[in-house]
């Protein structure tokens, strides 16, 4: 019974990748023209909506086949608009997930990410930004969430090394939402370990399966002018990290 069931979870597992890099695939290739109409910019929370609904039913699709557990905690009430949200990213499929029910967030991706042919072209309609465009970054994202988009920002920069609880807080998050004068709303993420960790392709499944990921609404800091985004960063990474240490027998 115990090989059945790894075979079959091994099966549902490369499915999901399929699935996405499919249904990545159409879209990137549904985007492409869009880009080269004018004022793409008032298509871009359409494109948002699409890719939410998208992500959505991704996640209804790993609780039918239940190769990926996911438990929200938190999440009855809806979500307000206008704020920051920050989130812990032991996973590849991190942001995925909270994109799934973010009201209409944008993201920072990785340059890298923009320019990829899967994403790219979607991720540029959405109005997503590249992580490379210094001070002007700040400047344009706090403009968006002013006019009450919704931000998800990774702190830590990248997928949190293997053996820590959570990589450096970097304040770039802070200086958004000060810059925007909105709220910042943690959400903490708790997975399995080896469900495509930094340094884990996700080709390579994990061991134990299924695999389960929480997903808990946090802390929230409001928006104060006598806090300065170093502190509030420093607050954020003094919290993570009391949360995601294991509590003692």
């Amino acid at each position: 019974m115990k090989a059945v069931l790894r075979f079959y979870y091994l099966g549902a597992y490369y499915m999901s990748w399929f699935w996405f890099f499919s249904v990545g695939l159409g879209l990137n290739l549904f985007s492409l023209p869009l880009l080269l109409l004018p004022h793409r910019e008032s298509r871009g929370q359409w494109m948002r909506a699409v890719i939410r609904g998208l992500f959505d039913l991704w996640v209804r699709w790993f609780h039918a086949c239940k190769v990926v557990r996911i438990t929200w905690r938190g999440f009855d009430e809806p979500l307000t608009t206008g704020c920051v949200y920050i989130a812990n990213h032991p996973t590849l499929v991190d942001a995925t997930f909270l994109l799934a029910r973010l009201p209409d967030a944008i993201c920072i991706f990785k340059p890298a990410l923009m320019r990829n042919p899967v994403i790219g072209p979607p991720a540029i309609m959405a109005g997503y930004f590249a992580g490379d465009q210094g001070v002007d970054l700040v400047r344009a994202i706090s403009e968006k969430i002013a006019l009450g988009r919704s931000l998800l920002v990774f702190p830590e920069g990248t997928r949190t090394e293997p053996g820590l609880l959570l990589n450096p807080i970097k304040p770039g998050f802070a200086l958004i939402a000060a810059r925007a004068r909105a709220p910042v709303q943690l959400i903490v993420i708790r997975a399995t370990p080896d469900l495509v960790p930094r340094g884990r392709p996700w080709w390579r499944a994990p061991a134990n399966q299924p695999s389960t990921v929480e997903i808990s609404l946090d802390r929230r800091w409001e928006y104060d002018p006598e806090r300065s985004p170093t502190q509030l960063a420093a607050e954020v990474e003094k919290h993570l990290l009391q949360v995601l240490r294991p509590v003692s027998a």
